[in-house]
């Protein structure tokens, strides 16, 4: 029988259902137990008239006996109904117009069948939703990937492993909460429309606003400008965990629309900032995995082990013979066709040059560590190195070949700030769509004053790395293109 048929039989059974006269989408659900709890205190409750609800899994009729099993969020557990328990009628409606999927009410006792498994003599029941489709009967044979996410509804379902990605990456954003809460940091929240799109190198989405007439970005960071006009209001420890949205491509570890977390902290330097991460990571993979080490693609990770400390130019040099304190963008792309590394070549400059060639890098190192020493034309948002004003107090999370994590001493300079962005300008200018804007209102606040201070931000991109899998397989419903495209 073919899913429509199948479909097709279950209209008429909800049809005959409202014919006489039962509701086959009730509001109200007697329920008193989860399936965990009964099957966790089953001796205890004895004989007790229990009341539990959930979704049909299995059912097996044999004449005047069906048994079935019930399942919730918590658990499953095997009924029985019984025609002599619950009467001829209720006995022939069960037999007659329920199916595998709908969603039961049961109130009954507990009983041990002869091979010992916990089971519910069911007393009465009534139906709480009449499924319309069949579920699948071997979603694991499934091998459309893009279907799964799809209808990742069903692959939660039939996958407990689905399932309980999804829990951890509740406990990872939530461990990421205490852990700055408990340090004090004030939970904030900042615009997600946008006059200018700014804290990052990144292409916006741009929308329309029609109550002002006006296009508005939607933000590529975390309200890294925002947070910073809080550090000039007067707080000191900030963050924010939330959504943000670059036009860019996809890949294994990269999506449009995901979630980031960034915090600010005044008086604070990027040395401080290291300290804080490191800990702090320790701490996300303990409450969410309960380990410091993972196997990350070809990479044995111990995030309990000494972090490394990985200087930008003498790496590249290393692993490329390319000194980029002496070079130029036509001897990058050079070296970047010789390596076989493909690029973007609208809007290249010197500036996207010396970032490819680093990602080239960057895949063959291991971490756990901290990239520094990045040169100033590379992040226009960090206070220059004191010693070498060439190089800027930046740092970034280097684990299994990728960066998960950036942070730097903030540049709280007006002057130096409203130069830089003037630098970036000027790439835009020249086709480069990922340079950042000119946000004159930042420069202004600047001008008030702002303490040193500290800011990271880490995506969700840890999460999926954390789980060895691409980003869009950790999203629980990802962006996909509809179906007749």
């Amino acid at each position: 029988m073919t899913n429509i048929s199948e479909r097709s039989e279950r209209l008429k059974k909800l049809a005959e259902l409202k014919k006489i006269g039962i509701n086959p989408y009730p509001a109200k659900v007697k329920r008193d137990r989860a399936v965990s709890q009964i099957l966790a205190d089953f001796e205890k409750l004895g004989q007790s008239e229990l009341f539990l609800a959930g979704r049909l899994r299995s059912l097996r009729a044999h004449g005047n006996l069906t048994f079935a099993h019930l399942e919730d969020p918590s658990g499953k557990i095997q009924l029985a109904f019984s025609k002599k328990e619950i009467g001829e009628a209720s006995y022939k409606i069960l037999t007659k117009y329920i199916d595998v999927g709908d969603f039961l009410q049961i109130a009954g006792t507990g009983f041990l069948t002869k091979a010992g498994e916990k089971s519910i003599m069911v007393k009465s029941w009534s139906i709480l939703t009449k499924a319309i489709r069949p579920l699948p009967e071997k979603w694991h044979g499934l091998t459309d990937e893009e279907e799964k996410l799809r209808k990742r509804y069903l692959d939660i379902l039939f996958n407990p492993e689905i399932k309980e990605m999804f829990v951890k990456r509740a406990k990872f954003w939530q461990a990421i909460r205490d852990f700055l809460t408990e340090r004090d940091f004030l939970e904030v929240e900042t615009p997600a429309l946008e006059n200018t799109a700014g804290g990052a190198d990144a292409r916006p989405f741009v929308t329309h606003h029609n109550a002002l007439d006006m296009d508005v970005y939607l933000r590529i960071s975390m309200g890294e400008l925002w947070q910073k006009k809080l550090m000039v209001a007067g707080y000191e420890k900030t963050f924010e965990i939330g959504r943000q949205f670059r036009n860019e491509g996809m890949d294994a570890e990269h999506l449009q629309d995901y979630t980031q977390m960034e915090f600010y902290w005044g008086y604070a330097d990027y040395e401080m900032g290291m300290k804080l991460v490191e800990e702090l990571y320790k701490h996300i993979a303990q409450a969410t995995f309960g380990t410091l080490k993972f196997k990350i693609k070809d990479f044995a990770i111990d995030l309990g082990k000494k972090w490394e400390v990985y200087d930008y130019q003498k790496t590249i040099l290393e692993k490329t013979g390319l000194d980029i304190s002496k070079t130029d963008e036509k001897e990058v792309a050079k070296k970047l066709n010789e390596l076989g590394v493909r690029y973007d070549k609208k809007g290249f400059n010197i500036t996207r040059a010396i970032d490819n060639l680093w990602k080239y890098c960057r895949k063959s190192i291991a971490g756990p560590g901290f990239l520094i020493n990045v040169p100033i034309i590379m992040e226009p948002l960090a206070k220059r190195m004191e010693n070498n004003p060439d190089l800027v107090q930046r740092f970034q999370v280097i684990l299994a070949g990728s960066e998960l994590g950036k942070g730097y001493s903030e540049l709280n300079d007006p002057l130096d700030q409203a130069e830089r962005f003037k630098a970036q300008e000027a790439l835009r200018d020249a086709g480069d769509e990922e340079a950042q804007m000119f946000d004159h209102d930042f420069v202004e606040a600047l001008e008030y004053g702002m303490p040193p201070t500290c800011g990271f931000g880490v995506s969700e991109r840890l999460f999926s790395f954390l789980m060895d899998k691409p980003m869009r397989e950790c999203q629980i419903f990802p962006l996909m293109k509809p179906k007749n495209t």
